[in-house]
């Protein structure tokens, strides 16, 4: 499975790679208990106001379509009127990149402070860790004044714990309150859905690309056999079949990942179905998703797949050629491939129906990592955080996102013959955990850019829109499961553990049902009635 290191790859703004925000599958929660559940359909969500200075080149859409940006706007324009900051401010965030150097040693951090108007002193947790250090710190007498919760790593209790250690911004957010951060106002409904619990909102969520998982192939080593894009499961193993000589294989061996892709094939649901009596079906219990894992075993029988497990990260020998595809964190991730081969541009494989016939699934993801909730404070320090929250979420173009992407002009970053910000060497060793650390807590609507390769974000956006065509959102996005907060995690590892054993020959099809039973006795069952219990009635039905 790709690490949560690489899975939360946030290098765009750093590297010259397609500049996306953070990538991680989250979930807000609608709060099962005490009522929770109607309290948050009822709520009145911030008032959405996009922002209105910039145009993109290529437009985006509602259905999830990302604006392009072919260069960044050559007159950069502010976003606020004002430095945030007054007082000091700290708080709790992660990075997924090495820490950056301490804000006494970086002078990309002390510009940052310097345009906040006071210090923004950051504990900087790293993967793995972080749920520990978010503990730590929830169990102390003194709070941080912000702390980013993780959408996915087990934390418990969320409900109870907000109502307890946290403010409530319901008043300062909801409706046309919002306005007065406006850039905070052009933060989607669906981003700001994420950070609702019990009827109430909690923090400023962090939006991230909508598109999930997708596989890629080095278009050289595919063109052998016709390309990567197939029209059903049997063309593509025969596909695999040929590239596939005991030297060199088709696929990358993250069999969880690949087995994700094939789930889409075979029609399997982006995590629930939902059915006509509104009763929800688990990705595991359908008939789609354990085809999948036989089809996945044929092709492990077939010697297809890249035979070291442990092989961390695919990327270099998709590139040389050695492994002909891979499983990637969505479209944009073709900047991992350029970054080691400028001349490569990846192909994206586009889900088709395992038959030739039926109609395939493509899992959107959840658009957002989580929020940033504030520890209860009063009024006037409340609005001081959200006016830092609405500096720091400035959309791509402004001034305000490239002192906290770029730094300073001439020090961290310069021009280049495009008028595209560029890191200088400095920059390099200043930048990147900064920036991973800062987008891990606060963020922009995201935009497809590409300094170095526009043409990719063209390629990228054509991608998207064909993807859309087949996009499945997850019905319980946006929802919350204290039950899946506390076992989830265990529960599909256990589950996923038998079926790579099961795609590998250790063990029998036949063990899967068994799988699925500890699965459902272990807390499956209780997931889905607490989701059932939470899930919107504008959530489509996606199942008989």
């Amino acid at each position: 499975m790709i690490s949560r290191r690489r899975f939360l790859q946030v290098g765009g703004a750093v590297t010259g790679a397609v500049l996306a925000g953070p990538t991680l599958a989250a979930c807000g929660d609608g709060g099962a208990a005490n009522g929770g559940a109607k309290a948050s359909s009822e709520l009145t969500l911030p008032t959405y106001k996009p922002f209105e200075g910039l145009r993109p080149d290529l437009a985006g859409a509602e259905s999830g379509l990302e604006p392009g940006f072919l260069q960044f706007p050559a007159d950069a324009i502010s976003s606020v009127k004002a430095p945030p900051l007054k007082n000091a401010v700290s708080a709790l965030t992660e990075t997924f990149a090495t820490p950056p150097p301490p804000m006494g040693s970086n002078p990309m951090w002390q510009s940052l402070n310097q345009a906040l108007g006071a210090e923004l002193r950051l504990t900087i947790g790293t993967d793995p860790g972080y749920p520990e250090k978010f503990a730590t710190l929830l169990a102390s007498d003194s709070l941080p004044d912000l702390m980013w919760l993780p959408p996915n790593q087990g934390i418990p209790n969320i409900g109870p714990m907000l109502e307890a250690k946290f403010q409530d911004l319901t008043k300062y957010l909801s409706g046309d309150a919002v306005l007065e951060y406006p850039n905070l106002a052009a933060l989607k409904p669906a981003s700001w859905r994420t950070a609702v619990v019990n009827g109430k909102i909690w923090g400023a969520p962090i939006p991230s690309t909508p598109f999930g998982q997708v596989m890629m192939g080095n278009p050289r080593t595919w063109e052998k056999v016709g390309g990567l894009q197939s029209s059903s499961a049997d063309e593509f193993f025969a596909k695999c079949k040929e590239l596939s000589n005991g030297t060199n294989y088709a696929l990358e061996p993250a069999i969880i990942n690949m087995l994700h892709m094939f789930g889409e094939w075979f029609g399997a649901p982006n995590g629930w179905r939902v059915n006509q009596d509104r009763s929800l079906t688990h990705l595991y219990e359908t008939d789609n998703y354990k085809a999948a894992v036989e089809y996945a075993a044929k092709l492990w029988a077939a010697k297809v797949f890249y035979p070291d497990l442990n092989l961390a990260d695919a990327t270099p020998k998709t590139v040389n050629g050695q492994i002909a595809a891979q499983v990637t964190v969505g479209p944009r991730a073709t900047a991992d491939f350029r970054a080691l081969d400028p001349t490569l541009f990846v192909d994206t494989l586009i889900p088709f129906g395992h038959d030739g016939k039926a109609k395939p699934i493509y899992d959107m993801g959840y658009g957002t990592v989580g929020f940033t909730p504030f520890k209860k404070t009063d009024e006037g320090r409340i609005r001081e955080l959200l006016a830092l929250m609405d500096y720091l979420s400035a959309p791509f173009g402004t001034k305000e996102y490239l002192q906290k992407n770029f730094g300073v002009e001439g020090q961290q970053y310069q021009l280049d013959a495009k008028k595209n910000p560029v890191l200088t060497k400095a920059g390099t060793q200043q930048a990147p955990g900064l920036v991973s650390a800062l987008q891990i807590m606060t963020a922009p609507e995201s935009v497809i850019f590409n300094p170095a390769f526009p043409d990719d974000t063209k390629k990228i956006y054509a991608t998207e829109q064909k993807l859309l065509e087949f996009a499945m959102r997850n019905p319980t996005a946006g929802t919350y499961s204290d039950t899946s907060s506390k076992v989830a995690p265990k529960l599909t590892a256990a589950f996923r553990d038998t079926v790579v054993d099961i795609v590998t020959g250790r063990q029998k099809i036949s063990a899967y049902d068994e799988a699925l039973k500890r699965w459902k006795s272990g807390g499956g069952d209780k997931m889905r009635g607490e989701f059932e219990a939470v899930l919107p009635s504008s959530v489509p039905v996606t199942g008989s």
